[in-house]
């Protein structure tokens, strides 16, 4: 028995007679697709950056560029199984990402600690605006999805300020 809802569609498993499964709406699939790519745009920049940032307190930018990586993996990954959890796909490629980021690319070659401070807080305020952007889709689709939102949004805000402060003045 198929029972199509504005959250999603509900379905019978083959395994689960008794139990409807909660499979994503093309909105919902659509809505986290975008943070995806995103958060596999920001790890690709980001590791960009740690490569090729050069000057003044370069060590900790380095090492802290490192920390929003691994956080934009781990993100990234609990997006795509959450999406593969709904019964949606989830798409990664390369040519995907390129293709529907919404950031800028990234300057080649090495970039000063200060630019790089600048352009990786530009790109983390773009992955917390697009989670912010669908949030409300996905929450009233799949309340649980848009907790991964919130906890993506929360820690990519957090590494904004955080960077962000390298380049400020009281």
């Amino acid at each position: 028995m198929t029972d199509t809802l504005e959250r999603g569609t509900r379905k019978s498993s083959r395994t689960q007679t008794e139990t409807e499964v909660f499979t994503a709406s093309k909105k919902l699939s659509d809505a986290l697709q975008q943070v995806l790519v995103e958060l596999l745009e920001l790890q690709l920049q980001g590791k960009q950056a740690h490569w090729n940032v050069i000057g003044h307190n370069f060590r900790d930018l380095h090492l802290q560029l490192d920390e929003i990586i691994k956080a934009a993996r781990g993100f990234s990954d609990v997006v795509a199984e959450r999406m593969r959890a709904l019964h949606a796909v989830p798409d990664g490629r390369s040519d995907t990402i390129a293709a529907t980021t919404t950031m800028p690319a990234y300057p080649a070659g090495e970039t000063d600690t200060a630019e790089t401070v600048d352009l990786i807080t530009a790109r983390l305020h773009t992955v917390a605006g697009t989670a912010r952007a669908v949030h409300d889709v996905v929450d009233a689709a799949d309340p649980t999805s848009a907790d991964i939102l919130h906890a993506i949004i929360e820690k990519i805000e957090q590494y904004a300020w955080m960077v962000g402060a390298e380049n400020r003045t009281p």
